[in-house]
């Protein structure tokens, strides 16, 4: 049976198709990309019944905004209106793509959205989320600049992405939060700790972006490829060295599982994440339709007890090799305090 009944982001977003399309990897963060086959991809997923595109005014520097407006405009009409926007904001960035920290001060916050809404050619943000948590601007100035924006009608909801419990309790005792964006997959298991509790006593649901790990746990990688220095595997520790050979060994494990369903790698792994609650939108990192393809086909995947018993047996929480992040972006993490 295909599971492609709508999921509502928390008690007070929008009902969104099960999956959501991660548009970052189609402006430079894992090398080089197609821009027709990148807008060839979400003209896709609009068509498969996808309506959350998310993006950060950071990705590319404005590079991938600029994309999904190209895509929406020469979309049909009735895909275009379908499509909801989610955009992260805050990141401060160099030209030679240096990160300097993250700006969350109300007057900035209405800035990010003003450049935001042009370069997305739209009239509305459905979803406006800080990046990262400033760590020198309390969450309740960030929380109630956004809500403003609301009010005027720039954004429909507020979400937020990587903080922990304590910040988010304090976000939506500011304001309704829609979501938590956070990386949440079989081998990035913290949210489940303390933050996805939290996240369902407040109604508040999770959009979970690196549910293949980068594509570390697609199936798809192989020992001794090399990556580009733009591209952010090339810097990450899962990727490197023993790390990266111990984690093939649990794709391995799981490849196993995957055939004896008649499934991908890829598509095991996102339907776990799917089979961890109503209240979970996973985000694919799709580039092309072909991988798009595969990973929509993770929609007709049903685990039952024993397969989820089978794959938490191949890949146990906490079996990674290596951080998620290197260690100067872990450190901006409020979610990983």
């Amino acid at each position: 049976m295909t599971t492609q009944t709508p999921r509502s982001l928390g008690t007070t977003g929008p009902r969104v198709f099960p999956l959501g399309l991660g548009c970052m990897g189609m402006s430079g963060a894992y090398g080089e990309s197609d821009r027709a086959e990148s807008v060839a991809t979400i003209h896709a997923a609009l068509e498969a019944g996808v309506t959350l595109l998310d993006t950060g005014d950071f990705y590319g520097m404005g590079h991938n905004e600029l994309l999904i407006q190209e895509a929406l405009r020469t979309a049909p009409p009735a895909l275009r209106e379908n499509a909801l926007t989610s955009v992260k904001f805050g990141a401060l960035r160099g030209p030679d793509g240096d990160w300097f920290g993250f700006d969350g001060r109300p007057a900035a916050v209405k800035n990010f959205a003003a450049y935001s809404l042009q370069r997305l050619g739209v009239d509305h943000i459905d979803v406006f989320r800080p990046a990262r948590l400033d760590p020198h601007v309390p969450i309740e100035e960030t929380v109630g600049a956004m809500a403003e924006l609301v009010e005027k009608g720039y954004v429909r909801h507020i979400g937020l992405s990587e903080v922990g419990a304590e910040t988010i309790r304090r976000a939506a005792a500011t304001a309704p939060i829609a979501d938590l964006q956070i990386e949440y997959a079989l081998i990035s298991r913290g949210p489940e700790q303390e933050i996805l509790p939290t996240l369902r006593e407040l109604g508040i649901a999770v959009t979970a972006y690196g549910v293949l790990s980068r594509g570390l746990i697609s199936g798809h990688v192989t020992p001794g490829r090399d990556y580009p220095a733009n591209d952010f595997r090339a810097h990450s520790p899962r990727f490197q060295g023993d790390n990266l050979q111990h984690n093939l060994t649990l794709v391995e494990s799981l490849r196993k599982i995957a055939e004896q369903k008649g499934g991908s790698v890829a598509q095991i792994a996102i339907a776990w994440v799917l089979s961890r609650g109503e209240d979970i939108v996973p985000l694919i990192g799709a580039r092309t339709r072909e991988r798009l393809g595969e990973a929509l086909g993770a929609l007709d995947v049903t685990l039952d007890a024993a397969d989820l018993d089978a794959i938490e047996a191949a890949v146990p929480a906490d079996a990674a090799a290596g951080e998620r992040y290197a260690p100067a972006q872990m450190a901006m993490l409020d979610s990983e305090r």
